[in-house]
């Protein structure tokens, strides 16, 4: 009996152990996004990761990439992180317009992904934009760690105002 409690103890503070090393990204709503933009007194840019819950992609790149702490601390300090639903039916007012859930085939979209995404309707597509909500890129795809951090460096770091992107890569 006191073997079985010292193994099930040993688990428990192994399984411990590797959750206090993935950091969970406080994910924020658009609105949320775009009101911080407008109040903070130094904004963020706005870093939007465009998903569908069928997409196996999408929870690969939440799991691989998102959990890294390197990943998750660098975002979240230096983004304002919002998860978007592609398919998602809530309507969204921004700007004075509503968007909303297209019906289309077997599922949908909504028309802010799709104004992000620039039609391209594409997951996991990650989307950067700058402190005033200017489109700075769509990224899609999966990516793995070391390629997204050049990617997020490249927005957060305002490289991309001195450099284009093939230079920054060493492309």
């Amino acid at each position: 009996m006191r073997t079985i409690f010292t193994q099930i103890s040993l688990l428990f503070l192994i399984f411990m152990g590797f959750n206090a090393q993935a950091q969970d990204i406080n994910w924020i709503s658009w609105e949320e996004a775009v009101q911080l933009s407008q109040t903070d007194a130094q904004p963020k840019k706005i870093f939007v990761d465009v998903y569908t819950d069928w997409c196996g992609w999408c929870k690969k790149m939440d799991k691989n990439t998102f959990q890294n702490p390197e990943v998750s601390k660098y975002m979240q300090d230096n983004f304002y992180m919002v998860k978007m639903d592609a398919e998602g039916k809530d309507p969204i007012e921004y700007q004075g317009k509503t968007f909303k859930f297209v019906p289309s085939g077997r599922r949908g979209y909504h028309e802010l992904a799709a104004a992000l995404l620039q039609g391209r309707m594409s997951y996991p597509t990650v989307v950067f934009l700058d402190e005033q909500l200017n489109m700075l890129s769509p990224v899609p795809g999966y990516q793995q760690v070391e390629p997204f951090m050049q990617i997020a460096k490249y927005f957060g770091e305002n490289i991309y105002k001195d450099k284009d992107w093939e230079s920054y890569a060493g492309k």
